[in-house]
């Protein structure tokens, strides 16, 4: 009798610790409830800095081929550049917080839409003005992430600040301004 018990308790304590385990609770909170593991400030830089980073290294593509202008094609360039080589690490850390990435809603790169809402291929200020003003919102949400409790998104802003405010420096930019909206 002594040694049925003993095994049934010792079954109720096995599945009690097995529900507990801390990375079934992070994939049924992901699965179920479709939240993510970032606080609302790299939350946001997340929604807001993926739509950017996707639209804008693709129309830097567009403006390298298709500027007549040797600023506008090196500024392209750089974008193009820059960018490239942020989106592979954004995207992992957007999985590491489980949070959707490429962004749902946001904007898509479109020939038309280039040609339609920023016609910036066609003078240098133009497409430099866009890159300034775009590069502005998203070194201002990297330098927010910077400070953020998060070691692995800081040290990420910590690391890509620098590149983000070259960019907005050869467009124009003044290094210690502060975001224009």
């Amino acid at each position: 009798m002594k040694l049925n018990t003993l095994f049934v308790a010792s079954v109720c304590a096995a599945a009690l610790f097995a529900s507990c385990n801390p990375k079934t609770a992070t994939e049924n909170q992901l699965k179920y409830t479709h939240t993510s593991l970032a606080d609302g400030d790299a939350f946001h830089f997340f929604q807001v800095v993926g739509g950017k980073l996707v639209f804008e290294a693709d129309y830097a593509a567009s403006v390298e081929k298709s500027a007549s202008s040797d600023k506008d094609k090196q500024l392209a360039a750089k974008v193009k550049e820059v960018y490239g080589a942020i989106l592979p690490v954004f995207d992992s850390l957007a999985t590491a917080n489980q949070v959707d990435f490429p962004i749902k809603g946001a904007a898509k790169f479109t020939e038309v839409a280039a040609d339609s809402t920023h016609a910036a291929t066609a003078h240098t200020a133009d497409y430099a003005q866009h890159v300034q003003h775009e590069t502005a919102v998203v070194k201002d949400l990297f330098e927010r992430l910077s400070h953020n409790t998060n070691v692995g998104l800081r040290n990420f802003a910590a690391e890509n600040l620098e590149k983000i405010a070259e960019i907005y420096t050869l467009a124009g930019g003044k290094a210690e301004a502060h975001a224009h909206h």
